[in-house]
């Protein structure tokens, strides 16, 4: 089926399902992502120490969602293209329950997860969002090991 744009508001009274084989889009390499290929997809990472890089925020593409699960220990990063940030927050556990949650700075560009203290451990998830102009809205829950600290940096 080929895309579909509508211009003004869609109203379903019983609601959309995603589903189905492209709705699952699996990384093992360095990938740029695209709004056309991953936005409102699952995407899981299964590259032990890629770098992931989101597609710059355009103002026709506020909304859309990126959603990260981790299928392979990493300790790889999801980046922006330099010029976006992240606002949001980001929780990191450990098995023996602890956790913390994390902020990211008003430059911090990255997350950086290292399968140990800053997260990256399967079963991990991200949600990423294009807020607003330079903006990328984060949340979600890294299982980590040690003592956590915050995958949040600058590039």
């Amino acid at each position: 089926m080929a895309k579909s744009t509508f211009s003004g508001p869609v109203v379903s009274n019983n609601g959309f399902i995603q589903a189905g084989s492209n709705n699952i889009v699996e990384i093992t390499a360095d990938t740029t992502l695209t709004f056309n290929d991953h936005a409102g997809r699952i995407i899981e990472v299964n590259d032990a120490d890629g770098v992931i890089t989101l597609p710059s925020i355009k103002s026709g593409e506020l909304g859309a969602k990126y959603t990260f699960f981790i299928g392979t220990a990493i300790t790889g990063k999801i980046k922006t293209d330099g010029t976006d940030k992240y606002v949001g927050s980001i929780m990191v556990g450990v098995d023996d329950g602890s956790k913390k949650a994390f902020v990211p700075g008003a430059t911090n560009d990255v997350i950086d997860m290292n399968d140990g203290t800053k997260g990256g451990k399967v079963g991990s998830f991200i949600e990423i969002t294009a807020l607003a102009t330079a903006e990328y809205m984060v949340q979600g829950l890294l299982i980590g090991s040690g003592s956590v600290a915050t995958p949040f940096a600058d590039s």
